[in-house]
C-alpha cells in the first residue's frame, strides 16, 4: 500500500449508531427482555440491571448466590422488584444453570457479570449442552470515541488467541454481520496489523491482503476490505493524507479485525482507559447472544453492553 492509492470514489455513508441511539431504540421495545446474568455479588451488575429494568429493556434472572446478592443490595440500596433469582453458589454452576435457561427458551440472552471468561467458555463450548452454532465464538465491541466523534466496532478482543485464516474469515464475517445489524449496509472494515506494507515476517499483513483480494472478488458482498492497516490509516483521515495513502476505509473503518488477542486486548483496554470514550461488548457466534463485559467494568458500560446485546438479537 505504498505510496498514492487513488481517493475514494464516494462519500461515507451513515456511520454505526452511538450509544444514544442504542439506547433510546432499547427504550421503544415493546415489552421487556427476559435474559440471565451469571457471576457473584456485584454492585454495578445490580445498578445495571436495576436501570435496564426501570427503563422496561429486561425481565433479569440473576443467576448466583442469592442471599450475596441480597445483602448487598440491602446495604446499597438497591431495589431488587422485577428481578427473578435462581440460586447458584459456584461459578460453573452459574454459568451452566444460565446456559440451560437460554436452551430451554426461559430467556433471550445471556450477560456475563462477575464470572471469570474461561468458566464462562467451557459452558458456552460444551458439545452437548453449550450454545455452539458451528462458527467462531468472538468479542465484538463497540467503540465510541466521543471526542473524534468516532464509532467502531473491534474484534476478536476477548476469545481467539491466535487466530489462523479460517478462524479470522468467519470473525470478519461476524462483525460484519453486527455493523449491518446497527444500519451500516456497507462496512468499511480494516485488517489491522503494525504496518500498511506487506511483509513475509509479518504472517497477518499476508492474510490481510489475502482477506482484501477476497472480498475485491465479492466474497463478502457490500463489506469493503482493506488492509493490512495499522491504526492510524483506520482511525485517521489525516494519517492517510501524511502518509499518502487513501482509500475507503482509510480514516472511516466501521470495524477493526485484529491479528490476534494481545494486539486486541492492548488497544481496546489502552482506549478505554485513556480516552473520553464509551464502549460496550457482545460475543457472537452462539444461539443466543452474550453481553459480554469485564470484571472491571463500570455501571454505565454494563448498560452500554446490554443496549448492544439487546440490538442485536435474532440478527
Amino acid at each position: 500500500m505504498d505510496g498514492i492509492v487513488s481517493d475514494p470514489q464516494e462519500a461515507p455513508a451513515a456511520g454505526l449508531p452511538g450509544f444514544d441511539a442504542l439506547h433510546a431504540r432499547a427504550d421503544g421495545l415493546a415489552s421487556p427482555v427476559p435474559v440471565a446474568v451469571m457471576g457473584a455479588p456485584d454492585r454495578t451488575v445490580l445498578e445495571a440491571f436495576r436501570a435496564a429494568t426501570d427503563r422496561g429493556w429486561v425481565e433479569p434472572t440473576v443467576v448466583g448466590p442469592e442471599s450475596g446478592f441480597r445483602d448487598l443490595a440491602g446495604s446499597s440500596g438497591i431495589a431488587l422488584d422485577g428481578f427473578g433469582f435462581l440460586d447458584a453458589p459456584d461459578p460453573a454452576g452459574q454459568a451452566v444453570a444460565s446456559i440451560a435457561a437460554a436452551r430451554e427458551g426461559r430467556v433471550r440472552f445471556l450477560a456475563k457479570g462477575q464470572i471469570s471468561t474461561p468458566t464462562l467458555m467451557h459452558a458456552l463450548l460444551d458439545p452437548e449442552h453449550g450454545l455452539r452454532v458451528g462458527r467462531v465464538v468472538c468479542q465484538v465491541v463497540l467503540m465510541e470515541v466521543v471526542r473524534d466523534s468516532r464509532r467502531f466496532l473491534m474484534a476478536d478482543t476477548g476469545i481467539s488467541i491466535k487466530p489462523k485464516l479460517a478462524t479470522r474469515v468467519d470473525i470478519v464475517r461476524q462483525a460484519i454481520e453486527v455493523a449491518r445489524a446497527l444500519g451500516v449496509d456497507r462496512p468499511r472494515v480494516a485488517m489491522m496489523a503494525a504496518s500498511e506494507a506487506v511483509n513475509a515476517a509479518m504472517p497477518e499483513t499476508i492474510d490481510a491482503a489475502e482477506l482484501k483480494r477476497r472480498s475485491a472478488d465479492g466474497e463478502f458482498g457490500l463489506a469493503m476490505i482493506e488492509g493490512p492497516l495499522s491504526f492510524d490509516l483506520a482511525y485517521s483521515p489525516d494519517a492517510g493524507s501524511k502518509k499518502r495513502v487513501a482509500g475507503q476505509v482509510i480514516g472511516a473503518a466501521d470495524a477493526m479485525i485484529f491479528p490476534d488477542l494481545l494486539s486486541a486486548n492492548l488497544t481496546v483496554k489502552a482506549i478505554m482507559y485513556t480516552a473520553d470514550c464509551r464502549f460496550g461488548g457482545v460475543l457472537r457466534g452462539t444461539t443466543a447472544p452474550v453481553a459480554f463485559m469485564s470484571r472491571a467494568d463500570t455501571t454505565a458500560t454494563r448498560l452500554n453492553s446490554l443496549a448492544l446485546a439487546l440490538a442485536l438479537l435474532d440478527r
